[in-house]
């Protein structure tokens, strides 16, 4: 299984990007081990108001990919059940897994009644830059956690 990040907006240099890549490196070295084939992050530029970053993002989904918008008022999965839900999608014979990460006003309407299924990484308001730290993170936490790796020590 193939998995696609996209988000509003582009990181700049600095600690969070080099976060952010450490994490894809991680992922994408153990992934494959254990059937998740890689991470892509997909970058689509800010701006033009919520409808024109919503039809950005419309058109960059990966066509019949399941879709996890990241978004406060989600589902709060523990880091062990968000493996077990990659887990299952994986085992199920999902080709891709697509995550979002909206622009700084969210996500369009359009964008929100394609995209239902939602996934809080708490229930506190987090910068864009750091989301994509936390999510990249959680995933290659949850690699380790499917592969058996000493990463995650909970």
């Amino acid at each position: 299984m193939h998995i696609t990040l996209i988000s509003v907006g582009k990181l700049k240099a600095g600690p969070e990007k080099e976060l952010v890549d450490g994490y894809v490196s991680r992922f994408n070295k153990a992934g494959p081990q254990i059937g998740l084939r890689s991470l892509k992050l997909v970058d689509l530029a800010s701006g033009g108001g919520l409808d024109a970053e919503g039809d950005r993002i419309l058109a960059a989904l990966p066509k019949g990919a399941p879709v996890l918008r990241l978004d406060e008022f989600g589902a709060a999965l523990t880091s062990v059940k968000f493996a077990k839900r990659i887990e299952q999608l994986r085992d199920s014979g999902t080709p891709e897994l697509c995550f979002l990460i909206g622009g700084a006003e969210g996500y369009s309407k359009a964008v929100r009644q394609a995209c239902p299924e939602t996934l809080a990484l708490g229930p506190q308001t987090w910068p864009h830059r750091l989301v994509k730290a936390m999510i990249t993170e959680q995933l290659y936490r949850a690699v380790s956690l499917l592969a058996g790796l000493p990463y995650h020590k909970a």
